[in-house]
């Protein structure tokens, strides 16, 4: 339990770092940006307060109280304003104060005494309110105490793991908090613009507030995720280690949870467990796996306030869109992190704001998620045609092996795939990964042969080098929009940055070939999946594997050579 708590003050520590918070981080300095030494102090014990409260005991207040979870959340954008408001207009903001102080006299008289307040009760009022809306990147122990209070499983464990973590996310906002607080005394000495410094920061707190309450502040997360990706998996960095997973299973009282197989392969994890428990479908009539036998499915579990899981949507519905819905059916199963993400109305705002069209399912009560011992936003099961689990994902990244999965376990099924979805990939990877390429005249980039590309037959040259991330034709092709046709005898080269090459090929006919050369020499070391001396022999519509070097990426030029004609090939992606 010792190595629990450790971890959850570190957890805690680490959201501050977090771009899925930084949105809320002009307010800490905007409150910081009044009042005198002791409000950074009642800012930061209001937010650990608000945020250990709501997290652990809103879903009581919900069940036997019948308290909407928005009331809390509006109660704190209103306050947010108001906040913005004193600062855009000084003579409000004092009188603003000292009602404060006075309805919170009795706890700053116990926390310091009874001397003057100087912006406790201004500071642990808003501290308050953030918390309310303190959304962080939800890892596996933010997680499973989610969870637990959604569940009304709160025990002293879980208190107490709270608490850790509280702790740890409140020293380093103390800090940010005194920062702000000693910045602008120093200005008040300096300069006389301090009040309009601080006036902008009203606006700031305003135009904060807004975005809350119009739920934009994910928009805005997700860009800022974007510029920094290396950040977006920092608090799962610090939890994910199998002693900290064990007690995680403990403090819920199951049996360790699914994991995907460690070589990446498609093992049989047996019969998925039912979705079960459903409060609400949206997008869809009801739907049982047993009736979508036959079809390949992806169960996604993800909630809307979820920076990592909305950075997943773009490739779920682009499955969504080249698969389904005739043979692939994605699930988003929202089981929500916080108790205001329960309600209906929310969760359709957040669909028609991330163009969702795909079934979503509301697992308000956490029943689908215990069945499937889940413990990770965002997480992914692949289930094949007869209902087994054959893949799973926890997290963010990579979409490629995902989608070969798909497309594997449709051809499993006798599906015919034609074309790959077109995918978002994953950022963060450690070297200058080369991005998934199309050949088709629609999509064709970083074309290096001499000659333009058009459409129709053409006969194509070599270009004197190749840039790292090109691609060439050589010999007769015809290209359409979505794929290239090569004559037999004609190749494709391709300079690439990666570990592993796919290449969707339709073979146009069973049993022809295609010979593969690796920096000039037949493949033989870093051989994919699907070659065989040298060689892959096409047998339908997929993604092949061209090459695989085992984790071990490096810059090298693929040169493809099509022993037969009819062969097209349509897109290639990189893990």
């Amino acid at each position: 339990m010792v190595f629990l708590l450790f971890f959850s003050f570190l957890a805690g520590f680490a959201t501050i770092l977090a771009p899925c918070i930084w949105p809320l981080l002009p307010l800490v300095l905007s409150v910081s940006s009044s009042g005198g030494k002791r409000k950074p102090f009642g800012l930061t014990l209001g937010v650990m307060t608000s945020f250990s409260i709501f997290t652990l005991f809103v879903s009581y207040l919900e069940r036997f109280l019948h308290i909407d979870p928005n009331v809390f959340r509006l109660i704190a954008v209103i306050i947010i304003g108001l906040l913005g408001l004193a600062l855009l207009f000084p003579s409000l903001g004092a009188k603003f104060e000292v009602w404060i102080s006075r309805v919170l006299q009795p706890l700053q008289t116990r926390l310091q005494g009874n001397g003057e307040s100087q912006g406790f009760g201004g500071g642990y009022v808003a501290g308050f309110s953030i918390g309310l809306v303190w959304a962080p990147c939800a890892g596996p122990i933010l997680a499973t105490i989610a969870t637990l209070a959604a569940t009304q499983s709160v025990n002293f464990q879980v208190i107490l793991v709270t608490l850790a973590y509280a702790l740890g996310l409140g020293i380093p906002l103390f800090l940010v908090s005194m920062g702000g607080s000693f910045l602008f005394t120093r200005m008040r000495k300096f300069t006389k613009y301090t009040g309009r410094v601080q006036q902008v920061f009203g606006v700031i707190m305003i135009c904060v507030a807004l975005l809350i309450y119009t739920n934009y502040d994910k928009t805005i997360q997700l860009k800022i995720l974007e510029a920094f990706p290396s950040y977006g998996n920092l608090v799962d960095g610090l939890e994910n280690n199998k002693t900290v997973s064990q007690q995680l299973d403990a403090l819920k009282g199951v049996s360790p949870s699914m994991s995907a197989s460690s070589d990446g392969t498609l093992s049989d994890m047996g019969l998925a467990p039912e979705l079960t428990g459903i409060t609400q479908w949206l997008n869809s009539q009801p739907l049982t796996l047993n009736q979508l036998k036959g079809k390949v499915v992806l169960v996604d579990f993800w909630t809307y306030s979820c920076i990592n899981c909305l950075r997943t949507l773009p490739n779920t519905k682009a499955w969504y869109q080249q698969y389904g819905p005739d043979n692939f059916v994605p699930i988003g199963v929202h089981t929500p992190e916080f108790a205001f993400e329960k309600e209906t109305a929310n969760v359709q705002k957040a669909l028609k704001q991330f163009n969702i069209t795909y079934p979503v399912a509301q697992d308000n009560d956490y029943q689908t998620w215990n069945a499937y011992k889940n413990e990770y936003w965002p997480a992914q099961y692949l289930i094949d045609a007869k209902g087994h689990i054959r893949k799973v994902d926890f997290g963010e990244g990579e979409y490629d092996k995902m989608d070969a999965a798909i497309r594997q376990l449709l051809a499993e099924a006798g599906h015919h795939v034609q074309g790959a979805a077109t995918l978002v990939q994953a950022a963060g990877v450690g070297y200058d990964q080369t991005p998934e390429s199309y050949l088709g005249t629609d999509r064709l980039e970083r074309f290096a042969s001499p000659e333009k590309p058009k459409n129709g037959l053409q006969t194509y040259s070599l270009p004197v080098s190749l840039v790292n991330h090109h691609i060439a034709y050589q010999g007769v092709w015809t290209l359409s929009d979505e794929a290239a046709n090569p004559a037999k005898g004609s190749a494709l080269e391709i300079q690439f940055t990666a570990d592993k090459v796919y290449l969707v090929i339709g073979p146009g006919k069973k049993g022809n070939t295609v010979s593969l050369f690796l920096d000039g020499k037949a493949i033989d070391a870093g051989s994919g999946l699907d070659v065989v001396n040298g060689k892959v022999i096409l047998d339908e519509h997929r993604l092949y594997n061209l090459v695989d070097f085992k984790g071990i990426s490096g810059s090298h030029r693929l040169r493809i050579q099509f022993d037969n004609a009819k062969t097209s090939v349509y897109a290639f992606t990189f893990g």
